[in-house]
C-alpha cells in the first residue's frame, strides 16, 4: 500500500484513528514498505495532522529493553537527494530513561554519525513536540558496534547536525513524524520513521 492512500477519504476527526490503526494492524514488512513510500507533501500533511500527537522514548525504543541495546527505525527525509536513512538508538545506561543514538546513512563517511540524545521537551517553552532529538548533546557512550563518536561540528556535520534538533510526533505505534529545527527556527526539512522491533532474547 502506498502512504498516499492512507490519506485519502474524508478529513474528519477519526482521520488520525483510521491512518494510526492502519499502521498498526499491518505486518512489519508491509508497515515498512508502506511508510517507506510518503512523498514529501504527505510528510508536511502528516506534521501538520499530528500535532496533537505527544511521542515519547518507548515509541523509539520499546519499554523492558536493556540499556545499550540496539534499535534500528528505518527513516525517508524531505531532502532532494539521500531520502534514505536509519536513526538508531538505544536506551541510556543511567537512570535519566534519555536515549543515545546515531545516523547511519550513505553519506556518513563525509557528515559524520551524526550523534544525539534524545530526551522529553518539558523544561521547553511551547516546543512543536513533546519528544526531541537533540544534536547539540552527544552520548557519553555507545554500543561496541557504533561508529565512534566525534562532535557534529567535525567534518560537514557542521553544515548538516550542529545545532540541530528534531522535534517528534507520534503517528502509530512504530511511526514517528519530526521536524528539523536550527536556533529554534523550522528548517524546509521533516522525515518519516519506522521503528523495526528487535528480535527477542
Amino acid at each position: 500500500m502506498k502512504f498516499r492512500t492512507l490519506l485519502l477519504g474524508h478529513r474528519d476527526d477519526h482521520q488520525k484513528a483510521r491512518l494510526s490503526q492502519a499502521l498498526d494492524a499491518m505486518d512489519p514488512k508491509s508497515r515498512l514498505a508502506t511508510a517507506m513510500s510518503i512523498e514529501a507533501k504527505e510528510q508536511r500533511e502528516l506534521w501538520d495532522l499530528f500535532a496533537d500527537q505527544p511521542a515519547d522514548a518507548s515509541l523509539f525504543v520499546p519499554s523492558g529493553l536493556e540499556p545499550l541495546r540496539e534499535v534500528i527505525c528505518h527513516g525517508k527525509n524531505t531532502l532532494p537527494a539521500f531520502n534514505f536513512f536509519q536513526k538508531r538508538f538505544c536506551l541510556s545506561d543511567d537512570d535519566s530513561g534519555e536515549l543515545w543514538g546515531y545516523n547511519h546513512s550513505d553519506v556518513g563517511f563525509a557528515v559524520g554519525p551524526g550523534y544525539y540524545v534524545a530526551h522529553g521537551t518539558d523544561d521547553e517553552e511551547a516546543p512543536p513536540g513533546a519528544y526531541v532529538i537533540d544534536y547539540t548533546r552527544l552520548p557519553p557512550k555507545k554500543p561496541d558496534s557504533w561508529p565512534d563518536i566525534i562532535p557534529n561540528e567535525a567534518r560537514l556535520g557542521r553544515f548538516v547536525y550542529a545545532g540541530m534538533k528534531d522535534y517528534m510526533r507520534k503517528v502509530s505505534e512504530h511511526v514517528s513524524i519530526g521536524r528539523a529545527y536550527k536556533g529554534g527556527s523550522a528548517m524546509n526539512a521533516w522525515f518519516l520513521l519506522c521503528r523495526e522491533d528487535p528480535p527477542e532474547g
